[in-house]
């Protein structure tokens, strides 16, 4: 903890010097995960000049299992990172100053995908069974549901046994699990490739179960909001990202060509992008950059309903800003 906290002050100490003039137009964005359709909309805004008409040099930098986005952005390796809200909210409680500029993403895509034949046919039946849940902050809104429902995650007859879920699917193919972790996106169209019927699984999404919390938000340290050269940075940044996020739903087919250009890995195929594109298209739609205060208490209700151990304790103060999407989308 103690170690986290100098982390934070840190970047905010680097954060509050001036931006030097080569520093002006250059933005290093920290993505949550490798480079996948997920966040198609940036590696769009490159390739078409987006960020090149609004005068920005843009670095994305992929993730991966050992990347941690909110360390990332705490050490300055980053301007702006891609972060799921309950992950950055229990950051910035913790210590670290991320306030969120825009949230391109307006729905949830995150799921519960479990074998029907298990017997599961409603949350309740989650007792005394094995659940994958991915962590590295991405836990959160699986504790949060449990929590809600009273069900432990200690394990035992009445309470869930949580499987510390690796980045695959492998725990429910392989039967380690009842229920995995996916995303409507890319895990579960893994499990379908692996030759899966969809017939034989049953999926519970976070949004349907009035738990969803907010995924893929843009987040910067709140220091840096105040140099006035990198908020103008920001806007930009935003207006151009935004702009490719929705030439990116309206032309799916090309953004995962896209995808496939700027994978270094060689690992993936252009259909799964496109597929994953498609589905991605639906949870970014009807968003234009702008967080919504509803929005933001819905997720933060859904953390603070945590019974004795919630996600974060209090009310979160000064965590979004408004200010950059205004000035991007006028």
């Amino acid at each position: 903890m103690k170690k986290f906290m100098m982390m934070a002050a840190c970047a905010a100490g680097m954060a509050a010097a001036p931006v030097l003039a080569d520093e002006a137009n250059e933005v290093k964005l920290q993505l949550q995960w490798v480079t996948q359709s997920q966040f198609a909309g940036y590696y769009v805004a490159q390739d078409k000049g987006f960020y090149e008409e609004e005068g920005l040099d843009v670095t994305i930098l992929p993730g991966g299992p050992d990347i941690a986005p909110p360390q990332v952005l705490a050490g300055g390796g980053a301007d702006a990172m891609l972060n799921w809200m309950p992950s950055a909210l229990a950051a910035r409680e913790k210590g670290l100053p991320v306030v969120n500029i825009a949230q391109p993403f307006k729905t949830s895509g995150l799921m519960l995908t479990c074998w029907k034949d298990s017997g599961i046919t409603s949350v309740q039946d989650f007792k005394g069974r094995t659940i994958g849940v991915w962590f590295f902050g991405n836990e959160y809104p699986f504790l949060s549901w449990m929590s809600k429902e009273g069900i432990s995650t200690d394990g035992g007859e009445d309470g869930v046994t949580v499987l510390k879920q690796g980045f695959n699917v492998d725990p429910l193919l392989q039967r380690e699990a009842d229920c995995i972790s996916t995303m409507t996106y890319n895990e579960y169209g893994q499990v379908l490739d692996a030759g899966v019927n969809p017939e034989e699984l049953i999926t519970f999404k976070y949004e349907d179960q009035g738990v969803a919390t907010l995924e893929d938000g843009i987040w910067v340290l709140e220091e840096n909001l105040k140099d006035p050269a990198f908020e103008d940075k920001m806007v930009r940044f935003v207006r151009a990202s935004m702009k490719g996020w929705k030439y990116a739903e309206a032309n799916p087919e090309e953004a995962g060509a896209i995808i496939i250009e700027n994978d270094e890995t060689g690992a993936q195929s252009e259909a799964a992008q496109v597929r994953m594109m498609q589905e991605v298209a639906k949870l970014t739609a009807g968003s234009n950059g702008a967080l919504l205060e509803a929005d933001f208490q819905r997720t933060v209700d859904t953390l603070l309903a945590g019974g004795s151990d919630p996600v974060i304790s209090k009310q979160p103060e000064s965590a979004w800003t408004s200010v950059i999407t205004d000035k991007a989308l006028n």
